[in-house]
């Protein structure tokens, strides 16, 4: 009997729909050859929902959503809702209500890719940012003092618990373990000035690890790491950060390993359902024309089966990507793939089919 995941799908807005209707192709595919049966059930979430009834996200889809095996999301934003609104009582509300606490960005330049980084190769740009992901200066603590006036103030604080800080250390640490490459660690945060925030986070990342020998630890400032990833990328294995500067220094990771229609990534909450979605938005002024790249959400549903513990299909969704990335695309960038959403689409489908699992 096949293993039967059911997976939450959250189309969402713009390009979304199509991308994961991509991405779903791909996991059909996979089924034959990896005994493995998709349940998906669609969830309406986004902004013609919102602008159609209101509706954003209710108590009843959050239960359902913790009821499934995963959640795979297309893209939320829309250019006619004002923006925050849908950023904050969507996607920042899912990952607090389903404690989504770390957001996983997998950085990695594939063959054929294009990086705007002079003589870097895929043996160059091969390494992973955990991010905390629900605390922070997200946390949405503070607030405003004579709004509106010529003394107002404007306060935002970053909240950072021991609990929050201490599980993304230890999961970054597991992390660079499970990978097994040059098992090094390093924290980036910013010390010499975020003195209360940058303490917390150095302490704990130095107790937990005298429990990973095995692991080489390093240290840099979050300014320092934005100008080594784009210099000398190579140092880099796993990286270990806070929720801005995760924010940050992933969409330098995504220029890098090709561009937003390679990204993907995961919020990942390690003990219960986790989302994972491509990084680069709605792109709304490509929607319905057939040219988005999906290979990001293909790579997003990839990461999905790796968390599930689906490693056999995982390698070979990877490996078919990886092929289609290197013999078939033009370029990573919308409309110059050399052919539509849906080809690219069935070109990763028609490779996995063709390659043994």
């Amino acid at each position: 009997m096949p293993t039967t995941y059911r997976i939450a799908v959250i189309p969402g807005d713009g390009t979304g729909p199509e991308v994961v209707a991509e991405g779903i192709k791909a996991l059909n595919a996979l089924g034959p050859k990896c005994d493995l049966q998709f349940e998906f059930v669609s969830f309406d979430l986004g902004g013609e929902a919102y602008l159609k009834d209101g509706t954003l996200l209710p108590d009843t889809v959050i239960q359902d959503l913790r009821s499934t095996d995963a959640i795979y999301l297309g893209a939320i934003g829309h250019p006619d809702v004002k923006p925050g609104i849908l950023e904050r009582e969507i996607l920042l509300r899912l990952r607090f209500e389903l404690d989504l606490y770390i957001n996983l960005r997998p950085v990695v330049l594939l063959p054929g890719a294009y990086t705007p980084i002079k003589d870097k190769k895929p043996e160059d740009i091969d390494f992973l940012v955990v991010r905390e992901n629900t605390e922070g200066f997200y946390a949405g603590s503070g607030g405003f003092l004579r709004k509106g006036t010529e003394d107002e103030v404007a306060v935002q604080d970053s909240v950072n618990t021991f609990k929050g800080v201490d599980r993304c250390i230890r999961f970054a640490f597991e992390a660079c373990r499970r990978r097994d490459r040059e098992k090094k660690l390093t924290l980036v945060a910013k010390t010499n000035v975020l003195t209360f925030e940058s303490d917390l986070w150095e302490r704990r990342f130095r107790a937990v690890a005298k429990e990973y020998p095995d692991i080489t630890t390093d240290y840099q400032h979050v300014d320092a790491c934005c100008m080594w990833m784009v210099k000398n990328p190579e140092i880099y294995d796993v990286i270990v950060t806070n929720n801005m500067f995760g924010d940050i220094i992933t969409d330098i990771g995504a220029i890098i390993q090709g561009g937003l229609g390679i990204a993907a990534g995961g919020n990942i909450h390690p003990e219960s359902v986790s989302m994972f979605e491509p990084i680069g938005g709605s792109a709304p002024k490509y929607t319905g024309k057939d040219v988005i790249n999906p290979i990001a959400a293909i790579s997003a549903a990839q990461m999905m089966l790796d968390h599930l513990g689906e490693t056999r299909a995982a390698d070979l969704l990877f490996r078919a990507v990886r092929k289609v990335v290197a013999e078939d695309l033009e370029s990573m960038d919308a409309g110059r793939m050399g052919m539509g959403t849906r080809a690219v689409g069935d070109k990763v489908a028609e490779t996995v089919s063709l390659l043994d699992a």
